[in-house]
């Protein structure tokens, strides 16, 4: 009998989803993949367009879309249940980030947004019924590492309040899915440093693209050997879209893009690409850094038949040729 190559199974279509946190950079981007998709999307962020540079910015390519419905809300006080009914999927993206500011008198804020919030969206995501919800967690739960990669099954050592915030974030979700009368999957997604077009300003390839661009002095917290797992959006968004579909026993899965980069070796690949010299100020190492961040992929493929496809070099002149658009249309 002669081989037969047997089609790939599709995945089930979302008609409907809600993506909280929609004003924000990877959860505009992956609202706007579901829009390509032909998917109904209800966009939930307490920021607003008129009100927020970063938010106006972020939700340009989906305003005014067919299938976008933007909901400008709080969710630690606004009714839920409304705009989670008859929902496919929830991603829940929304949250406080950063590791710095979350020291200190900001960590309430921390815990509002990161835990309290995430507490209101399981609590109504299951007494609808909505089959899956996928959350954003962090690969700052796992950390101070050694070289080998982090598994989903290492003991995580948060080493900042935002990290603690993340990992009970995710156990949280996760809660509410083991309970024998939920009909609620949950994927909770450990995200290793998201790059690419709309990336935050505060985020290092950002700042170092930009410091190539107009000359200013790059910031340095440490002597630049620390290491990162750097993802690109596109591929942070197609492993997100994987998780909506996924099995019911998905869980915990490092999503990282499979190119552990040095800070001085983005910086000197900002160098390269830009054609220009990079000012560098070193500074002390910040609390809650860690020297190392990297990803073992292995259940990212087995459960959700996701790898990364996108270079480092590849990844940062897409965001450098959006940075330069930017600019230019500022300055107009």
């Amino acid at each position: 009998m002669t081989g037969t190559t047997q089609p790939v199974p599709q995945a089930p279509h979302i008609r409907r989803a809600v993506v909280t946190g929609s004003a924000g950079f990877i959860g505009s981007h992956l609202a706007h993949a579901l829009l390509r998709e032909g998917t109904t999307v209800i966009g939930v962020d307490r920021r607003h367009e008129t009100s927020d540079q970063s938010a106006a910015a972020n939700l340009a390519p989906l305003i005014g879309q067919p299938g976008f419905i933007a909901v400008t809300a709080d969710l630690l006080n606004c009714a839920l249940e409304p705009v989670l009914l008859d929902a496919d999927v929830v991603f829940h993206l929304a949250g406080m980030p950063g590791v710095r500011p979350s020291w200190g008198t900001q960590f309430g804020a921390y815990v509002q947004c990161n835990i309290l919030a995430a507490q209101r969206v399981m609590d109504a995501a299951t007494r609808l019924g909505v089959p899956r919800v996928v959350v954003a967690s962090s690969s700052s739960v796992y950390g101070p590492t050694t070289s080998q990669a982090s598994l989903e099954t290492d003991h995580p050592h948060p080493a900042s309040p935002y990290a603690v915030t993340k990992l009970a974030e995710e156990q949280l979700c996760l809660a509410h899915a083991g309970r024998p009368d939920c009909r609620t999957g949950v994927a909770a997604l450990r995200y290793f440093t998201v790059y690419g077009p709309r990336q935050r300003a505060d985020m290092f390839i950002q700042r170092a693209l930009s410091a190539a661009l107009t000359g200013t002095t790059l910031r340095v917290y440490g002597d630049g050997r620390q290491r990162r797992d750097f993802t690109y959006i596109d591929d942070t968004v197609a492993a997100t879209l994987a998780a909506a579909t996924a099995s019911n026993d998905t869980g915990v899965v490092n999503v990282g893009g499979g190119t552990n980069a040095s800070l001085t070796e983005v910086i000197q690949l900002a160098e390269q690409l830009t054609g220009r010299t990079v000012p560098v100020e070193y500074f002390t190492t910040r609390n809650g850094d860690v020297p190392l961040t990297r990803a073992d992929g292995s259940r990212a493929l087995t459960h959700l038949g996701w790898k990364p496809k996108v270079d480092l070099t590849s990844g940062m002149a897409a965001q450098l040729q959006h940075l330069i658009r930017s600019t230019a249309r500022q300055a107009a």
